[in-house]
């Protein structure tokens, strides 16, 4: 097995956890049920329906949401670079991606967060996909230096050193 040089771990930002996302539904339920029962007591019984389809819309998306765990991680060895995907049902896909044409190239895209794309002599790749646009540039930065830092190895060879104390080598 190679030696990894660099690995990444991507995961999508979530602004709440379980007991916020609980909180939030529990405010939603609450909000929305005070609104139709007004509006049921003023005899406008179609705000109720409406509430309710509301409230089951906004439960779904909910629970979408809290079951979407979507992972990258990226791990760069001397032969290959190695991207396993988690997906929402919790699959896995791997993609390898050989190192010897490997380039990391970040497309500016008008009005959106920029594209992180690896090329090479294979199809384009985008990854980090969850990641805003700080993020990108700073993983884009650091796997661009740990492909340079392959390719152009520094060789640390004691016998050129000069002793301590001597005239230098």
């Amino acid at each position: 097995m190679d030696t990894p040089i660099f690995e990444a771990v991507v995961t999508p930002h979530r602004s709440l956890g379980p007991r916020g996302v609980r909180l939030v539904g529990m405010a939603i339920l609450f909000s929305c049920s005070v609104n139709a029962t007004l509006a049921w007591l003023l005899g406008a019984w179609p705000v109720a329906i409406f509430a309710a389809v509301e409230l089951g819309l906004a439960s779904y998306l909910f629970r979408l949401g809290a079951r979407v765990q979507v992972e990258e991680r990226l791990v760069l060895t001397e032969a290959r670079l190695t991207i396993q995907r988690w997906d929402r049902a919790g699959q896995v896909v791997r993609l390898d991606l050989p190192t010897a044409w490997l380039r990391v190239a970040l497309e500016d895209r008008p009005a959106r967060v920029p594209a992180l794309v690896l090329r090479g002599r294979f199809r384009p790749v985008e990854v980090g996909g969850s990641l805003g646009e700080l993020e990108k540039r700073s993983l884009a930065e650091a796997l661009a230096e740990a492909i340079h830092e392959l390719r152009h190895p520094t060789f640390d060879n004691p016998q050129l050193r000069s002793p301590p104390g001597g005239p230098p080598g």
